[in-house]
């Protein structure tokens, strides 16, 4: 009777052994799947060709300009370096919203595309970024590398100026004009506000870096500080002018205005006012800047004799008249000089 109890005591450690491997097995097989979880989640972040896109817009975003060019693997062309690094990188990259990295798309020979998608206000615009793989890290990760490239430029110009605001960065445009090396994706406006001389901002997209950029050109105007400061110095010259021509007694002054008559005029009773004053405008020539003629209207009033009846009247004429000036503007004066034809 013992023989049948030492078969069961058998069974059961078989059994056992059975349950035991089938948990091993069980184990190693989710081990494995959890590593190849890992493996697969890993492959699709921290070494997926689209993270190295991450760090790069990164370092643009906190506008660290050298590890963005050691991350995109660029050159930097022969044009000024102004927009490379600190806040006007940033500033660059600051209006990028709403980013969405698409799946790597084959390219062949180990390199990828990554699409990027997203918005510069509010604007929908698109970017390709290609990538190459060049190695693998612990046995399963693939290393990724941008393909080399070089950074594009943005060319830069302003009407009778050298200096402007690119980014919030003053920068120098020698003759008018200057060509800057940017990263891409960004932002990048220009503008000029000055005292005297202004232009209103004007701004490009950058999205990739082999097309051609937007030129930005700034449409220089004088200020309402410089009309005004020029209107008065005319208006100061004409009522001089008035002055003095009523003063001499004189119907043909040194003015840009005048009168002729064949009757004799009563001395002591000329007088001349400006009744309307020229409206001042100052527009861009040949490297300058010009006033175009002054246009205006002066009264002169007297008693005046005709010389056939003896009849003695009232003169009350309003006449037009025009001249020119030149406009010198120094870092601290203006000075209106006034051409009146003799």
């Amino acid at each position: 009777m013992a023989k049948p109890a030492g078969n069961v005591k058998g069974v059961q450690v078989s059994q056992t052994l059975v349950r035991t491997a089938a948990g091993w097995l069980l184990g190693l097989m989710l081990a494995v799947a959890a590593a190849i979880v890992c493996i697969n989640l890993v492959s699709n972040s921290v070494a997926s060709p689209q993270q190295q896109v991450r760090e790069y817009l990164s370092a643009l975003q906190k506008g660290h300009g050298s590890e963005a060019l050691g991350i995109l693997h660029a050159s930097v062309p022969s044009a000024n370096a102004a927009m490379l690094d600190g806040t006007a990188l940033q500033t660059a990259a600051s209006k990028i919203t709403d980013i969405k990295l698409g799946n790597a798309q084959s390219r062949g020979n180990n390199r990828v595309t990554v699409p990027m998608d997203y918005k510069i206000d509010g604007k929908g615009l698109h970017s390709d970024f290609v990538l190459e793989r060049t190695g693998t890290e612990w046995l399963f990760f693939g290393k990724w590398s941008f393909v080399p490239t070089s950074l594009p430029t943005i060319d830069v110009s302003v009407v009778n100026a050298n200096q402007a605001t690119l980014n919030g960065v003053p920068v120098n445009l020698p003759n008018g004009r200057n060509s800057f090396a940017v990263f891409y994706p960004g932002d990048y406006e220009a503008s000029l506000t000055g005292k005297y001389f202004s232009a209103p901002a004007t701004n490009t997209a950058v999205t990739a870096g082999t097309s051609a950029q937007t030129p930005l050109s700034l449409l220089t105007k004088p200020t309402d500080d410089l009309i005004n400061v020029v209107n008065d110095k005319v208006k100061e010259f004409l009522d001089e002018c008035a002055a003095d021509a009523t003063k001499q007694q004189r119907l043909q002054p040194d003015c840009p205005f005048y009168h002729v008559t064949n009757s004799r005029v009563v001395d002591g009773t000329i007088k001349w006012q400006i009744t309307e004053y020229p409206k001042v405008s100052i527009d861009p020539f040949d490297g300058q800047w010009v006033v175009a003629p002054l246009n205006g209207k002066a009264r002169v009033t007297a008693r005046e004799i005709d010389l056939f009846s003896g009849l003695v009247g009232d003169l009350n004429v309003v006449h037009d008249f025009s001249f020119t000036t030149r406009l010198d503007i120094g870092a601290d004066t203006i000075t209106v000089t006034p051409i009146v034809s003799s």
